[in-house]
């Protein structure tokens, strides 16, 4: 029968599979094959393929492969674990949130944890890649599921089956292990080679290749800052009870969740007036704003500026937005369209001269950009600031170095924003902190940009590669990090989110995608999101606040 292979025309026997399909052409790849896309959808190689299929076999180099591979090796660390830490002492583990390209993960009972126990787990790992070991598929009744788990004292995994609507689950057996991972998982363990095992604070890290250099393990580099937000947003949630989504579902249907929005909205505002109490504290006069896309940046600014207001400072907002040079001086990335993201698309000397000259007691008329010319123009009154003035700049290039070069170290203040997602599936299958911020965006361009779900998610990669050259490398330059996060927004984002990701056309290479994030929503009750609060970050997203509209 034929099919089509990269969209190129072959022929098969009729019962070939996606493995025997993945066998015949590994060569053509440079790296090992991991799972397919078959007419837009994901499938593991288990499949028979059907005449008139178009396939594509997918490597770590591709995000869904990438997904695959992290989840083997995820079940990798947990077999290891159960087969090499007696079953009297150990309580369970826990895969708790990402740093770099690092997995935090947590072994919970009467063990020690030292670096003779991780490298046996380890060599214990490379053995299970060394036999190549088949991952085992079934699927089974919902309710048989709920009560395997409990039996393996896998609570979590319980509490999430609870609200599963279908009326089956699938699980996966590696020997004697059983677990359920959300999403595709590999042939076999033979294509898992690539990891590595580092202690870290009081747990590990199993650290896996980048997507774009899948051959090379970096090094694993993480900043205590960094570590001490994620770690506190994690212990936070735990002291609420809601460290996964079956939690957060117990509080839904009690009738509890106004409290837990409230109280988490609540550790916001808190969090906010600390950070501008530190502002106070180091007689900054100008404070940068920096994160990623979605991470809440603008609602931020407003809501901080409030909190210095209530310091006796007169704060001035300032987006660097208005300072992008005229278009026909804009670069060009590799596909010839304008790159808006990189650091020479703003103004540095002008945005800087203007800074300079504002602190030094001159007035200076600010730019607005306008996107519908392409060129800066200047009908802002001109501003003169005081002794109690303070700047507050935000935008991407926010905490690099060339942005504000000449201006003194000791009159700035780094500020760097992003939704850093700790909440949990189960205990084994985490949220990926990009999920969310993806989410965030789809609602906000399909509200107030007219995108379609299927253009923002198009142009995703695009934008997690800006965020990778211009953002993430400087973050570590921040005075403070803020976790904008909230622990229920995927519960109020959903009735948003549904509609717009269901018309995703399935001929399309991004409906894969919608596909995915449908079903992850798909674990979460809704909430009704009139209850969020006006002023907070989520309104960015849903719309309806007081600080955007």
């Amino acid at each position: 029968m034929k099919l089509y292979l990269e969209e190129k025309e072959i022929e098969v026997a009729s019962g070939t599979t996606l493995k025997d399909l993945a066998e015949k052409h590994a060569d053509e790849y440079p790296y090992p094959l991991l799972m397919a896309k078959v007419n837009g959808r994901v499938q593991e190689f288990y499949h028979t393929v059907e005449e008139g299929s178009h396939v594509k076999l997918c490597t770590m180099q591709d995000n869904d492969g990438m997904r695959v591979y992290e989840r083997g090796i995820t079940m990798l660390v947990l077999k290891a674990i159960h087969e090499i830490v007696p079953a009297n002492k150990l309580e369970g583990v826990k895969v708790e949130y990402t740093l770099y390209t690092g997995h935090f993960c947590h072994i919970f009972g009467k063990i020690d944890l030292d670096q003779k126990l991780l490298d046996l787990i380890e060599e214990k790992m490379r053995e299970y890649v060394a036999a190549d070991l088949q991952f085992q598929k079934r699927v089974i009744r919902t309710r048989d599921a709920e009560e395997m788990f409990g039996l393996l004292n896998m609570n979590s995994k319980v509490q999430l089956s609870k609200y599963r609507r279908n009326s089956r689950m699938t699980v996966y057996e590696l020997g004697e292990y059983t677990d359920y991972f959300y999403g595709a998982m590999p042939y076999s363990t033979g294509v898992l080679g690539n990891f590595k095992l580092q202690l870290y604070m009081d747990g590990f890290v199993f650290i896996l290749p980048k997507k774009n250099e899948p051959d090379k393990i970096q090094d694993f580099k993480v900043s205590k800052k960094f570590f001490d937000v994620m770690q506190y947003t994690n212990d936070w949630i735990e002291m609420m009870g809601v460290s996964n989504v079956g939690e957060l579902n117990d509080v839904i249907v009690r009738g509890e969740f106004t409290e837990l929005m409230s109280t988490q909205e609540a550790l916001h505002e808190k969090k906010i007036g600390d950070i501008a109490e530190q502002i106070v504290k180091n007689k900054a006069r100008i404070v940068t704003i920096a994160g990623p896309s979605s991470s809440g940046k603008t609602t931020f600014s407003y809501r901080l500026s409030t909190q210095l207001k209530t310091l006796g400072l007169n704060p001035h907002p300032i987006g660097l937005d208005d300072y992008f040079v005229n278009r026909e001086d804009t670069p060009k990335d590799e596909d010839g369209k304008y790159n808006y993201e990189c650091i020479e698309a703003i103004d540095t000397a002008g945005f800087q001269e203007d800074m300079m000259n504002l602190l030094d007691g001159k007035k200076v008329q600010l730019p607005t950009y306008n996107f519908i010319t392409g060129r800066r123009q200047y009908d802002k009154p001109f501003l003169q600031i005081g002794d109690n003035d303070i700047l507050v700049i935000e935008g991407i290039h926010g905490l690099n170095d060339k942005l504000t070069s000449s201006i003194p170290d000791d009159e700035k203040f780094r500020i760097y924003i992003s939704a850093l997602t700790t909440l949990n599936l189960d205990d084994h299958n985490r949220i990926p902190t990009t999920d969310g911020r993806l989410i965030r965006r789809i609602i906000r361009d399909a509200r107030t940009r007219g995108n379609t779900a299927q253009r923002t998610i198009a142009m995703w990669d695009s934008v997690r590669r800006g965020e990778e050259q211009n953002i993430f490398p400087f973050q570590e330059k921040a005075d403070v990090i803020f976790n904008s996060a909230l622990i229920y927004e995927l519960a109020a984002m959903k009735l948003y989110a549904d509609p717009v990701l269901f018309q995703v056309p399935q001929d399309s290479p991004e409906y894969s995608e919608a596909q995915r994030l449908l079903k992850f929503l798909d674990y979460f009750l809704p909430v009704d999101p009139h209850h969020v609060p006006l002023n907070s970050v989520l309104r960015e997203f849903i719309g309806g606040g007081i600080l955007l509209g």
